[in-house]
């Protein structure tokens, strides 16, 4: 039996490429064994939408020509079923209209080949849309067969490695990734439509800055000098709005050099937005409207499930602070037990969190809460007024300098969004950055540079601006239900196969 009628064991995989090579190898001979000539003018999805409601007779009687291509799936001898970008549709084998020639090319097409037809749209007695194929012809020879029928491709490891397999065979690996297109092309036009401009910043930096977070390190051959893969592109957005450009976004591609696990990958997505005479309030204000536009639109409404869990995006986002969330997921904890370093620690050390003696009050503060209170955030909740110790680049409240104008947003017990009032008094910055260094130098990896040229910028003025960075990819995982940030990236980094 020919691997055209069924899907192979992979045990026979190098018998049938074997065949399938000796196939090319004959059709190398004959004729162009890759031809690019042929055109189509009709995608299977937009057809079984168009005419879903067309009877057999309706159909039958309009005689709509098509000209279609797409990769074989399915072959029961006389019906095949191809598939292209939009979805599938059925192939009817007419013997009577196809010529002697193309029937014998017919008979080698195996399971996998990318083939292209024109013939009468028409509907099977069973109410199948199906193309009656007047023409036909092979326009790629597959030389690996597809994985069996209905299992497809199982192992999850092997999923992530050949992706483009996984997209053959798994329709909701495709609907994964087309969500995360309808996602990126929905925030793009949200921040459109509030006025700001999209802009590029560089990828390749002398300072990495505007996270804290260990860098990728290469060498620019040309300069003969070090440079970093960014970590994250506020700083040069920052600069951007002291040039006049006062509502800026970016959808960008940032690099750390952390370790791989569910929420993290060494290269990921991030959009991140700036607007002059705005504060953090108004930032959590865009979040909201942003993620309620991103429901309705992507999804179709307001709630989503996410790991058996219902979100809702349609309320009010809940609003706390660092401080009153530690209180809240631990009723046992007093005001008193967390507002002194000395109790804090102790808090600490019963929590088995081993403080470091450069650790303030703050950075302490932030450890319990991701201890004890991160994980509880089911519903959208923003939780505020974040240490001054741990926002080197947020500006400190006005009323009390131990804390800042920052917020994060959780949702579905994880962090997705980043932002706060910046700092834009060039002085405390470089203050902030003169700490960051000491604890560079006490041999912390991820603490900031001292951005010389960032303080230059400020120096001229930086407006009074707030900002954000809401994860793009954390997003997907939770409009597509997945519960690893491999399963949203096409191409997830994986360690070499041995």
């Amino acid at each position: 039996m020919s691997d055209q009628q069924q899907f192979i064991d992979p045990q026979d995989e190098n018998k049938l490429i074997a065949l399938r090579r000796e196939k090319l190898s004959t059709i190398r001979a004959e004729r162009v064994a890759f031809p690019n000539k042929f055109r189509r003018d009709s995608l299977a999805g937009d057809l079984q939408a168009r005419y879903e409601n067309a009877t057999k007779e309706d159909l039958a009687e309009q005689g709509i020509r098509v000209s279609m291509a797409g990769r074989i799936m399915l072959n029961r001898g006389a019906f095949m079923e191809i598939q292209d970008m939009s979805g599938r549709i059925q192939l009817y084998l007419n013997r009577k209209v196809l010529s002697k020639a193309e029937l014998k090319e017919i008979k080698t097409w195996d399971l996998g080949d990318i083939v292209g037809v024109k013939g009468i749209l028409q509907r099977s007695g069973k109410g199948s849309l199906y193309v009656d194929m007047a023409q036909a012809q092979l326009l790629t020879k597959s030389l690996r067969p597809l994985p069996e029928k209905h299992k497809g491709l199982t192992d999850t490891e092997q999923r992530y490695r050949q992706r483009y397999v996984d997209l053959i065979t798994n329709e909701e690996s495709r609907n994964t990734f087309q969500v995360r297109s309808d996602i990126i092309h929905c925030i793009r036009d949200y921040f459109h439509s509030e006025g700001y401009m999209e802009v590029e910043t560089p990828m390749l930096q002398v300072i990495p800055g505007g996270a804290t977070a260990k860098p990728f390190i290469t060498h620019h051959n040309a300069l003969d000098m070090d440079m970093y893969l960014r970590i994250a592109p506020e700083l040069y957005l920052k600069r951007t709005v002291v040039g006049g450009f006062e509502k800026v976004f970016e959808i960008n591609r940032n690099f750390r050099n952390e370790g791989l696990s569910t929420r993290h990958n060494p290269e990921f997505t991030m959009l991140e937005f700036y607007q002059a005479y705005a504060d953090y309030n108004d930032m959590m204000d865009h979040t909201e409207a942003l993620l309620k536009k991103l429901a309705q639109d992507v999804i179709g409404k307001t709630t989503i499930n996410y790991q058996g869990q219902t979100l809702d995006f349609g309320r009010p986002f809940a609003r706390m602070s660092v401080f009153d969330a530690i209180l809240h997921y631990n009723p046992d904890l007093k005001a008193a037990d967390i507002d002194q370093i000395g109790p804090a620690k102790a808090v600490a050390d019963k929590l088995g969190i081993e403080v470091k003696p450069t650790w303030g009050l703050g950075k302490i503060q932030i450890e319990l809460f991701e201890a004890t209170a991160e994980h509880k955030l089911i519903n959208p909740t923003f939780i505020t007024d974040y240490p001054t110790e741990v926002s080197p680049l947020s500006r400190k409240r006005d009323d009390n300098h131990f804390l800042t104008e920052r917020f994060e947003f959780f949702v579905g017990g994880r962090e997705v969004a980043n932002g706060f009032s910046e700092l834009n008094d060039p002085e405390d910055q470089a203050e902030r950055f003169r700490q960051q260094m000491v604890e560079k130098n006490a041999g912390d990896d991820e603490a900031m540079h001292f951005d010389a040229d960032y303080i230059t910028a400020l120096e001229y003025g930086l407006p009074p601006t707030a900002g954000e960075g809401i994860g793009i990819d954390r997003l997907v995982m939770l409009f597509t239900d997945a519960p690893s940030i491999r399963d949203v990236l096409l191409y997830p980094h994986m360690r070499p196969q041995t």
